[in-house]
């Protein structure tokens, strides 16, 4: 009897005396000494006690061959791999006179249910979202993927978190050297503590200085193996909805499950309308700029009057004109994100119709300017993806920087600096801008229409499924 106490005292202390873990005695057929040990918050007492009922049950019947079934197993008794069990959400019974361990998987990790995220709707298709567990994830993505190339890896993450951490390709259509640099890449990892999946954008993108996104984050199952077909390497976690996708190009930022399940013109049209937002977002206030600083002589006569008359009351340059506003967008889109949703569209409606209002009579900012900062906020909500939006935001500014100093030229320097940085950008060592660089004419169409499903549809040669080489 001393001997169990001393031995449910020593696992105490080993989880630190925790509120939610159990260790107790119980009784075991042939053996004197038995202990039973679980978090409690991971799991369901009932089922736990239906099936340590069963183990029982074969126990009693026929040692030799307990237990056999499909939730428990028996090996010998290690401490250290006990507490990773345990941690892991199963329950223990330990045999302390034959030193062995019987191990009952039915861990109940809380989770949501598969709603569609909320900041990836579509209009057509499935509204499923992936949530904060991999088992549910995995049977999301394998009702639509009934193949057995289908392969899932797992590994661990952070030496004090031990966060489970899978990827996952076909393995028939990923590229070898794809495969083999995530693989990389991820068993380079090391670190104390993981704890969110967007930390791996640190160890796994190229650049990580670079505005762009190198890695496409996604809660849609259906988005994810629509990725995984063209032969690209999905990473997910089970603490997190997000799958990052790698690698990817600049292009699969403005593509949407909707492009798809739209008809082929109707897709068509909306991704060339995501594809020019881009210019819209990013370069119309530093054009605005720039016409007002330096170049009036490209307005038509009765505009040029109008606005010359329009900006002759603002006290300042354009540029603070503009970064006020660029500020008070910003600072409502953060105040959106952060107050309870019945209040959102109160703040929208102050912030757009007031605000606007009333620096616009105070003489702060000038109808025109909050014509083309209103189109450009619009234009950069266009895009699918949140992490280039946020991208998008940020790179307006210097922008509007060179373009009140320089004009046009200013203008024109910052989109060759621009253009030049997407050119030499990478995505798991594959290139960010195809099929611009390298130069793929027969591709090129696909970033502007979509084409029916019934005829072939090859891949970017960067992500070239095995098998359809021939094709080309």
């Amino acid at each position: 009897m001393q001997q169990i106490e001393t031995f449910i005292s020593q696992l105490q202390k080993t989880f630190y005396n925790s509120a939610d873990f159990v260790a107790r005695e119980i009784d075991w057929p042939g053996e004197p000494f038995a202990v039973i040990c679980y978090y409690s918050s991971l799991l369901n007492k009932k089922d736990v006690q239906e099936q340590l009922d069963v183990v029982k049950f074969q126990a009693e019947q026929e040692e030799a061959k307990w237990p056999d079934s499909v939730s428990s197993t028996i090996e010998v008794f290690n401490m250290e791999k006990a507490v990773g069990y345990v941690c892991g959400g199963e329950t223990l019974i330990i045999l302390l006179s034959k030193n062995k361990v019987v191990r009952i998987n039915l861990p109940e990790i809380a989770h949501r249910t598969p709603d569609e995220p909320v900041n990836e709707h579509i209009i057509r298709g499935s509204h499923e979202g992936l949530v904060e567990n991999f088992d549910t994830n995995m049977a999301l993505i394998r009702k639509r993927l009934h193949i057995p190339e289908l392969v899932v890896k797992q590994m661990r993450i952070g030496k004090k978190t031990n966060t489970g951490m899978y990827y996952m390709y076909i393995a028939n259509v990923v590229k070898k050297e794809t495969l083999l640099e995530v693989e990389k890449r991820l068993n380079e990892i090391d670190t104390e503590n993981f704890y969110s999946v967007g930390l791996l954008g640190d160890y796994l993108e190229d650049s990580i200085y670079s505005p762009f996104p190198q890695l496409l984050n996604t809660e849609r199952p259906d988005r994810v193996v629509g990725n995984l077909v063209e032969g690209k390497v999905i990473i997910i976690s089970d603490i997190s909805p997000t799958a990052l996708i790698a690698p990817v190009t600049f292009f699969s930022f403005y593509q949407s499950p909707d492009d798809y399940n739209s008809r082929v013109l109707v897709g068509s049209f909306y991704r060339v309308v995501r594809l020019l937002s881009f210019f819209t977002a990013i370069f119309l206030p530093a054009f605005y700029i720039s016409i007002i600083s330096f170049h009036f002589e490209v307005l038509p006569l009765e505009l040029s009057k109008k606005v010359k008359m329009d900006v002759s009351e603002i006290p300042y340059r354009p540029f603070i004109e503009a970064l006020i506003l660029e500020i008070i967008i910003e600072l409502i889109r953060e105040a959106s994100i952060r107050l309870p949703q019945s209040i959102v569209q109160t703040i929208g409606i102050v912030g757009g119709l007031v605000v606007g209002q009333v620096i616009v009579n105070a003489g702060l900012v000038s109808n025109m300017m909050v014509i083309v900062v209103a189109l450009t906020a619009i234009s950069s909500f266009v895009v699918p993806s949140n992490e280039l939006n946020t991208s998008v935001r940020i790179l307006r500014f210097p922008f509007m920087l060179a373009a009140s100093l320089f004009g046009f030229f200013g203008l024109t320097i910052g989109i060759l600096i621009l253009f030049i940085h997407l050119l030499n950008l990478k995505s798991l060592n594959q290139p960010y801008f195809s099929p611009i660089v390298p130069f793929q004419p027969s591709e090129l169409k696909k970033l502007f229409f979509r084409g029916p499903f019934y005829k072939a549809n090859p891949q970017v040669t960067s992500f070239q499924p095995k098998g359809n080489e021939k094709k080309k």
